[in-house]
């Protein structure tokens, strides 16, 4: 019939699962940092008076239910496939990372709500307890930002923008509390406050135009589907390729499928030569996963003209 499959069956699973755990044990040591300063802010924000830090407290415990989630997604994604999730569970991370961006939104605009009023009317809370507790949250996030902020998972980077708030919103906690220890000029937090978040707001754009692409099984903006067709069609036998697609699984492993139209009837040893062919130019390009179906002169391409 034609339909033939090229690619190695063993594409690193292994190396993929040990990766997602990896990951998913960085997501564990933060969210149990997170969760247990969030427990110290309620309780410091009542002892200082501070508003900021029980909106802080607010913002954070957001972030540690991000956390938990993401830490179930990427705990899953490195699963080994099932019949209902055929390519296995890696788009789990993706989902995370969607379900972290809204969390780490809707905090950002309960932040800027709390902060903006403030402006207008600046309230006076205990600065030396803001700035003990301002030196705790730098060092708590800071750490659990370091150990998700060299991971390459699109959930991992959307957890670590979480922890990057965290830490600048306690840096600035920290720099407003010192000032206010010194001088009276309390409308500076809330200022500070509405600078922040506005920077993680950016981010967020930046991520959801990273994710959506990948929801949307765009081409993986690193790959160009043009440049492996033509090394494809330059292939000995190979007359023309078409239903060429690439997508991303979850941002960072790829899948390549395409329909090959050869010249000549191919013998089994020059089909497996193609095969290997194919799987190692495909490789070379980051993609490890591809699926190829083979039509021999004459055959007529079985797809829906059209659809895809």
């Amino acid at each position: 019939m034609g339909h033939r499959t090229a690619g190695a069956c063993d594409h690193s699973h292994d190396v993929s699962h040990t990766h997602h755990h990896h990951v998913s044990g960085n997501i564990k040591i933060a969210f149990f940092l997170n969760l247990g300063f969030t427990l110290v802010e309620i309780v410091g924000g009542l002892l200082t008076n501070s508003t900021a830090i029980l909106a802080d407290a607010v913002h954070d415990l957001g972030d540690s239910i991000a956390l938990a989630q993401a830490w179930y997604f990427e705990h899953k994604a490195g699963d080994k496939s099932s019949p209902r999730y055929s390519y296995g569970y890696k788009r789990f991370s993706l989902l995370g990372a969607l379900i972290s961006t809204v969390v780490l939104l809707t905090s950002s605009l309960f932040v800027l709500a709390n902060a903006i009023p403030r402006i207008l009317e600046p309230r006076h809370p205990d600065a030396g307890g803001m700035i003990l507790l301002a030196v705790v949250g730098v060092l708590v996030n800071g750490i659990a930002m370091a150990r998700l902020s060299k991971e390459s998972g699109m959930n991992a980077k959307v957890v670590a923008l979480h922890l990057l708030e965290d830490v600048l919103g306690w840096v600035a906690v920290l720099v407003v509390a010192v000032v206010l220890y010194f001088w009276d000029i309390p409308v500076l937090d809330p200022l500070l406050a509405v600078i922040i978040t506005l920077y993680i707001l950016s981010g967020v754009v930046k991520n959801l135009k990273a994710m959506l692409p990948v929801f949307l099984q765009a081409v993986p903006s690193d790959l160009d589907l043009g440049v492996i067709t033509r090394e494809i069609e330059a292939l000995e036998h190979i007359h023309a390729v078409h239903h060429a697609h690439i997508w991303s699984l979850d941002g960072v492993y790829s899948v390549f499928s395409a329909h090959l139209e050869v010249d000549t009837q191919l013998d089994a040893r020059a089909y497996m030569q193609l095969k290997e062919l194919i799987r190692t130019l495909v490789e070379r390009h980051g993609i490890y996963h591809s699926t190829v179906e083979i039509e021999y002169p004459g055959e007529a391409c079985r797809n829906i003209q059209g659809l895809i």
